[in-house]
């Protein structure tokens, strides 16, 4: 078996290289060496931080299909979205300034290019019926200071500050997840928050927790990622007490389906 494996196709071994590096591809593959615990984490590390990126660059589209499709972005809150696109700008420009391993931040850009697109559309269809066009100014400025932001993150910001930028991102995570947290328990309803990517916020916490521990080991991202677990995981308590609460009354549906939209005074609610 260790002939078979010492004279992989280069198509294979080589990524394979490049993903876990030489030694570890030498110890698990080459050498078969199933005792190299370090080397064993690393690669499950690295295969966990692959998917996390993967799934990251889809996580928010069920999100955006929800809005569109039903033209409403009711239970959601644009100031948790703007808090949590600061948030994600922040750790990735923190990440890629010290040259971290792509695959333990790489979901953070496209979390935050989904991000900005919700922003918009929570600003395009707005959940407050009163003074529209003066939601939407505040919207697509504060879209815009949040692109500025991480653009002058990626290539202008000391590296000090940046680290301040980073542990800013604790309160940050708190306070965009409460106003969310709080208009859900409010409404008693989560409205129309999509449950794929609640879930999966869950459960890339938790390994990113993993991921950041074994190759980073950066204290500020693991309290980061520790408090995002929490803050996800009562939004996913409160979608499993809340489900099915959301219905529109048979009425209201029926008028919606009608006329293919959602009543201003039910998108409020």
């Amino acid at each position: 078996m260790a002939l078979l494996t010492r004279n992989l196709p280069r198509f294979i071994s080589d990524p394979a290289i490049a993903i876990i590096g030489q030694t570890c591809y030498t110890s698990l593959v080459e050498n078969l060496n199933i005792n190299d615990m370090e080397c064993i984490k690393l690669s499950i590390s690295k295969a966990l931080g692959l998917g996390i990126v993967a799934g990251g660059s889809v996580v928010k589209i069920p999100q955006v299909l929800l809005i569109t499709k039903a033209r409403s972005a009711r239970g959601l809150s644009l100031s948790a979205y703007i808090l949590e696109t600061l948030g994600y700008s922040f750790t990735l420009a923190y990440s890629a300034r010290n040259h971290f391993p792509f695959s333990t931040y790489g979901e953070n850009l496209f979390l935050t290019i989904q991000n900005l697109a919700v922003t918009l559309l929570i600003i395009l269809y707005p959940t407050s019926p009163t003074d529209p066009s003066g939601y939407n100014v505040i919207g697509v400025t504060a879209a815009s200071l949040i692109s500025a932001v991480l653009a002058l993150s990626l290539v202008a910001v000391p590296h000090s500050l940046l680290a301040l930028l980073q542990i800013s991102t604790l309160p940050i995570s708190l306070f965009s997840k409460i106003p969310q947290i709080v208009q859900n328990a409010r409404a008693r309803s989560t409205g129309q928050l999509s449950s794929v990517a609640v879930a999966s916020q869950v459960l890339g916490c938790v390994a990113r927790l993993f991921t950041t521990a074994t190759e980073v080991g950066d204290p500020i991202v693991l309290w980061g990622f520790g408090l995002a677990l929490l803050l996800n995981a009562v939004i996913a308590v409160q979608m499993w007490l809340y489900w099915g609460s959301d219905e529109l009354p048979s009425h209201v549906a029926e008028k919606t389906r009608v006329e293919g939209t959602v009543p201003v005074a039910w998108a409020s609610a």
